[in-house]
């Protein structure tokens, strides 16, 4: 079996098993966002006013990070969401406030209605499986793994995988355009995968 046909074949295994975590998860998006913030002090990021964190609205069975939102909202943390830009392209970030409105973007993915573009400090990103290595299997395009390799290059940014514990694994498969987390939450536990520095 070839490393996309494999690939290809855990996400459809995946997608199934994040439905059945979420379904089955005590306090769903509020118990993750305890455990984010008390991870993101575990783990040295400093939640300073000002500091820009871009996130995801959650579809489908992904984690739900609203909660979470909120409550850095209510910490002074700028928030943003991505914005796709086409294929094989980085995501772009727009500034983003609880309430403002959303639309679907060329993914289908909700983006903000307005709001200027930003560069993230944190980046809070969804996943169908992880390993304690901080490598994430998400759903093929790649965005992530070229928005993370475009911003390490041009600033220090943190970057968050938000999951179930039920989505762990072994080791999922890595190629080498494949960029790894340096923090991985879910609502068991926080991995520290990379010393992170603010």
């Amino acid at each position: 079996m070839t490393s996309q046909s494999h690939k290809a074949a855990l996400r459809q295994k995946m997608r199934r098993v994040r439905r059945e975590a979420k379904a089955s998860a005590r306090g769903g998006g509020r118990a993750l966002a305890r455990r984010f913030l008390a991870g993101v002090r575990f783990a040295g990021i400093p939640l300073a006013k000002g500091l820009v964190a871009a996130a995801y609205y959650p579809i489908g069975s992904e984690a739900d990070c609203r909660p979470l939102m909120l409550a850095l909202h209510a910490r002074g943390v700028r928030l943003a969401l991505p914005v796709a830009m086409g294929p094989a392209r980085p995501l772009a970030f727009r500034r983003w406030r609880p309430g403002q409105g959303l639309r679907a973007g060329v993914l289908g993915v909700p983006e903000p209605l307005g709001g200027g573009p930003v560069l993230p400090d944190l980046l809070i990103v969804p996943l169908l499986a992880f390993d304690a290595r901080g490598f994430r299997l998400g759903q093929g395009g790649g965005y992530y793994d070229r928005t993370l390799a475009q911003l390490r290059r041009r600033k220090r940014i943190v970057a968050v995988g938000l999951a179930f514990a039920a989505q762990e694994l072994d080791e999922v498969p890595a190629d080498m355009h494949d960029a790894p987390l340096d923090v991985i939450v879910t609502e068991r536990r926080v991995f520290r995968i990379r010393q992170v520095r603010a």
